[in-house]
């Protein structure tokens, strides 16, 4: 089977070409672009996000359909995100996967975002290919989430943060420091100069003694903004060699905070289910802090790790489309009159048997 996967849940666009070759699959092309037009806003406008996904994403499936030189006529099924995410963004993906697959006649799948990450770690053909039942921990810039996955495709949810999602913490933080948008990346190569132990940031543990998994980032984050606020910044320090080791000290602590948070859930989270496979997926699973952390602690609890190549933790297309390739697999299909749903909790009844 030939599946095109489209992913517009945020400020992404991304399309993929798969070739369903099980266990796994042929990845034949992959083309995204980054809107760049966010940038002087300091953070994601939805108004602008969906129109540059209606600019882009045309130009992109034809860019991925001449790489792999396939045409349209090839196509066997359309998958795309139909959500959580942006409601514009969804409508942008999601309208155009079912204009074509129904003008194609063949099967759209919705794909939910959550469940597209965890899918990530399969594109690694090298790696261990984890086995149901896991725990997954979904970390970005809009989500965190750890769940029990029973299937793929089929999971429920553990815990969730009650805020800020943890990549969206590290974007406001690196905001506070001065460093632009996206700022998770940046303040992550800031911290790999500082001291992770200079500055001590509070820690929200929601009850992990009494098994809480549900996770929060936005008290840490004001405590940092306090912080500086005492310390005088931005004006202060002025030496620019202090300046820089001041910012490298804060964005190490405060990443600290997160990543001892984030990893003890997840863990606490195999412990109480007894589950021994860990899947770590989203933009925050690049960041180089957390998997050094995880895989210093799996290890000796009895956990296997498994985590995406780095390149594949931000949003991509072939990621929902290995998620997509379980429900076409066991004959799950979606009806042409698909919803975006922003926001999404219950998602059995986006599929039906294939007819």
């Amino acid at each position: 089977m030939l599946l095109l996967a489209i992913e517009t849940s945020c400020d992404d666009t991304c399309v993929a070409l798969l070739r369903d070759r099980p266990p796994g699959a042929e990845l034949l092309a992959h083309r995204a672009a980054s809107q760049a037009v966010h940038a002087d806003f300091a953070g994601v406008v939805p108004e602008l996000a969906s129109r540059e996904h209606m600019r882009l994403i045309g130009p992109l499936l034809r860019a991925a359909l001449a790489a792999a030189r396939l045409d349209l006529g090839d196509l066997e099924a359309v998958a795309v995100t139909s959500g959580p995410g942006l409601v514009g963004s969804l409508l942008v993906g999601v309208s155009f996967a079912k204009a074509l697959a129904y003008a194609r006649r063949i099967p759209v799948v919705g794909v939910n975002h959550v469940e597209a990450h965890l899918a990530a770690v399969l594109l690694d053909e090298r790696a261990a290919r984890p086995k149901p039942p896991f725990i997954g921990l979904v970390a970005s810039g809009g989500h965190t989430e750890i769940v029990r996955v029973l299937d793929w495709g089929r999971w429920e949810l553990l815990g969730a943060t009650r805020d800020d999602a943890a990549g969206e913490a590290f974007d406001k933080v690196a905001k506070l420091l001065g460093m632009g948008f996206p700022g998770g990346p940046a303040l992550s190569r800031a911290a790999s100069s500082g001291r992770a132990a200079a500055f001590d940031f509070p820690r929200a543990w929601l009850d992990l003694e009494r098994g809480g998994l549900d996770v929060s980032f936005s008290g840490p984050k004001t405590a940092v903004k306090l912080f500086l606020d005492r310390r005088g910044w931005p004006e202060r320090p002025v030496d620019p060699i202090e300046r820089a080791r001041f910012v490298a000290d804060v964005a190490a602590s405060f990443q600290e905070a997160v990543v001892e948070v984030l990893a003890a859930k997840v863990l606490e989270a195999c412990s109480r289910t007894g589950v021994r496979g860990l899947v770590v997926a989203g933009g925050v699973a690049a960041n180089p802090a957390l998997r050094a952390r995880l895989e210093r602690d799996a290890g000796p609890r009895g956990v296997t790790l498994h985590l995406p190549a780095p390149a594949w933790c931000g949003d991509n297309a072939a990621m929902v489309g290995m998620a997509a390739l379980h429900h076409l697999r066991r004959g799950e299909r979606s009806r042409y009159d698909l919803p975006a749903v922003p926001n999404l909790d219950d998602w059995d009844g986006f599929y039906e048997a294939a007819r």
